[in-house]
């Protein structure tokens, strides 16, 4: 009986040394070592988040999962973006699970976005938000007022980098965020800059943002900056393509022609003075530092090198500029390019 006993006793204590382990330490093995993320939509089960997992993971023992959650009463999963480690007890799961203690992810935003439409894309892809949820707060005067923006200029609210955020993050919350990192970035330091050259923060954003699509050389951002800078001084139009490139709306557009120049539009620069009403694009935290430590210089006129370097030929003469701009039409000519 003793023996029998004993027999019991170890057999109990296997079993629950396995249970511990199945719990706390580890039921569900990475196939391939790593972690693995997975995306529980609303509605969507438990059991299918469990399936797709076995894509990835070896689970050790069924049994002990069912047991373990049905124990812990899980029954729905709050929606939510989870990695999991290589090796996870099924209490790290349920717990998370139950909780909605998600990973989260990253949304980037670069330069390469230009229009509202654009930003508000972005989101819906990596967030589960919908497109027009975005959009109607981008186009709400009285929504963006409280950041200080309006439709042209909310654009700067999205400064180009790369942000760690949760994928069911509402879009309110998302707009906080990125207040919170513009008003980050506009420092005091930058605001007194931005005083000193006579402009507000969007308005360098914009600039940022004309001299960005001007070149894709980035050692001359600072003297574009300082030719146009030049230019808003003198009361002269700015007159840059890219600005009329955006009026135009086909943003793939490779060469401006004199009728572009004529279009009736607030960001043809051609025809209106100043800077246009908003950014042209995303404008780079690195650029708008560009302009607003912009090298003092005379150049008033810039015209792309006709050697095709991507680079260009800056002058403060008018004489210098369109013989430059004449080599340029001569060579776009010569390479077609219409």
């Amino acid at each position: 009986m003793v023996a029998v006993a004993a027999i019991a006793l170890l057999c109990a204590g296997a079993f629950a040394i396995e249970q511990y382990y199945r719990l706390e330490v580890c039921n569900f093995t990475s196939k391939d070592g790593e972690s693995h993320g997975y995306y529980v939509y609303p509605d969507m089960t438990v059991d299918s988040l469990i399936y797709l997992m076995e894509e990835d993971y070896t689970i050790g023992s069924y049994a002990d999962w069912r047991i373990h959650r049905r124990h812990a009463a899980l029954i729905d999963a709050q929606t939510g973006y989870y990695k999991f480690p290589a090796r996870i007890g099924d209490k790290h799961l349920i717990v998370r699970l139950q909780l909605g203690q998600q990973s989260p992810v990253k949304l980037t935003f670069t330069n390469a976005i230009r229009t509202r439409e654009q930003l508000a894309g972005r989101m819906a892809k990596v967030l589960l938000l919908d497109s027009t949820e975005v959009m109607a707060r981008l186009d709400s005067a009285e929504y963006l007022q409280r950041f200080g923006l309006n439709k042209e200029t909310a654009v700067c609210l999205f400064l180009p980098n790369t942000y760690e955020v949760y994928w069911t993050m509402t879009a309110d919350q998302l707009f906080e965020r990125m207040y919170k990192e513009y008003k980050s970035f506009w420092n005091e330091e930058r605001l007194r800059k931005a005083e000193a050259l006579g402009l507000t923060p969007t308005e360098v954003a914009t600039l940022a943002s004309i001299v960005e699509s001007e070149t894709h050389n980035k050692k001359e951002y600072p003297i574009i900056a300082s030719l146009y800078l030049n230019r808003l001084r003198k009361g002269m139009p700015l007159q840059a393509c890219p600005t009329v490139i955006f009026a135009t709306g086909d943003l793939k557009m490779r060469r401006v022609l004199k009728r572009h120049l004529k279009i009736e539009s607030p960001y043809n620069t051609y025809i209106n003075r100043g800077l246009p009403p908003g950014p042209i694009r995303c404008a780079m935290g690195s650029t708008i530092d560009a302009v607003l430590d912009a090298p003092e210089t005379d150049y008033l006129y810039m015209c792309a090198n006709p050697d095709w370097s991507g680079t260009h030929i800056f002058s403060s003469r008018y004489a210098t500029h369109a013989a430059a701009a004449k080599a340029y039409q001569e060579e776009l000519n010569a390479r077609q390019i219409h």
